[in-house]
Parts: C-alpha cells; structure tokens; sequence
C-alpha cells in the first residue's frame, strides 16, 4: 500500500488530522513534563492529588465518551438520511461538553474557594495548565458540534466528530494521570 492509498483511507481531511496528532503530541509532552517533575516530589504530588474532586472527574468521564458516542451517532444518522436525529444527536453532544465545563467550573470554584491556586504547588501548576487548556478544547469542540448540528453536512459532521473525538482521548490520558495515579 503507497502512502497516496494510506491518505486517502484516512477518514475525515487531511488538516484535522495534522491538527489532532499535534495536539495529541502537545498533551502528550505536557503530560510527560508533569511525570517528570512528579519524580521530583511525589509526596507533594500525592498530598495535592488528594485536594481533587475524583467522583466530579470520573463523572466527567462518563460526560464526554457518552458525548462522544452521541457525535459518532450523529454521523451515523446523518448517512442514513436521518437529518432530525443527526442535528438533535450533536446538540445532544454539545450540551454534554457544557456539563462537562459546568463540572470542571465547579471543580474549579472549590480549589479557589479553599485557596488552591496554580502557584500553590507545581500539582497545581500542571493541574491547571492541563486541564484548563483541555476546557479550552472542550469549549472548541461545543461551539464546532452546534455550527455542525446547523451545516449537517455529513463531510462536516465527520470532521467534528473527529475533533470531538480527540478531546475525549485527551481526557481519558488525563483523568488516570492527574486524578488517580498514586
């Protein structure tokens, strides 16, 4: 198989795809950093790990891969002439990603609210950076899911489910790493 025969099995454009491994590989190195400077102090990691609000997170998991599906649905339906279903299963999705904001909001008022800021450690440091930067994404991808749900095309439904995909990937290497290694 030639490179040409590898590109155009690709589903979904070329320039998503540049755009996800890019991503993909900013996260991966953000993530690596923070294992890196965890090496450094891991009680201290550990002790600012337990100030995190794990059921809010898991939760959140559970939000956008249930996200996730309704996106790839959306697709589904969309080849299969079912235009309503398509368009109310994005909404769907993007309504979960603001939950998904709503939570990490949420999250974030309790750290501020006990004094917990991004100087407060370098946890925090990461905390923040990570996960917020994610929420930037998240944000993204609710506004790309309702411009799709409005140009159903299923071209454009496809890239944004990609997109929205790759959000969710990035959330299931975060979620382990900050809230849950030990």
């Amino acid at each position: 198989m030639s490179t040409e025969d590898t590109i155009d099995a690709l589903p979904g454009e070329l320039l998503m795809w540049v755009l996800i491994v890019s991503e993909l590989l900013v996260f991966g190195a953000g993530l690596a950093v923070f294992l890196a400077v965890r090496l450094t102090d891991p009680a201290g990691f550990a002790e600012a790990q337990d100030h995190l609000y794990r059921t809010g997170a898991a939760l959140n998991t559970a939000v956008l891969i249930t996200s996730g599906f309704l996106a790839a649905q959306a697709l589904v339906w969309r080849r299969a002439d079912k235009r309503m279903l398509a368009r109310v299963a994005l909404v769907l999705a993007a309504l979960l990603g603001l939950a998904f904001l709503g939570i990490k909001g949420a999250e974030y008022a309790a750290k501020a609210a006990d004094g917990i800021a991004w100087n407060t450690h370098p946890f925090f440091t990461f905390y923040y950076g990570l996960t917020g930067f994610h929420a930037a994404h998240v944000l993204a991808g609710v506004l790309l899911l309702l411009l799709v749900a409005w140009r159903d095309a299923p071209q454009n439904i496809e890239t944004a489910a990609m997109f929205w995909h790759m959000v969710d990937l990035i959330w299931v290497l975060l979620f382990p790493v900050i809230y849950l290694l030990g």
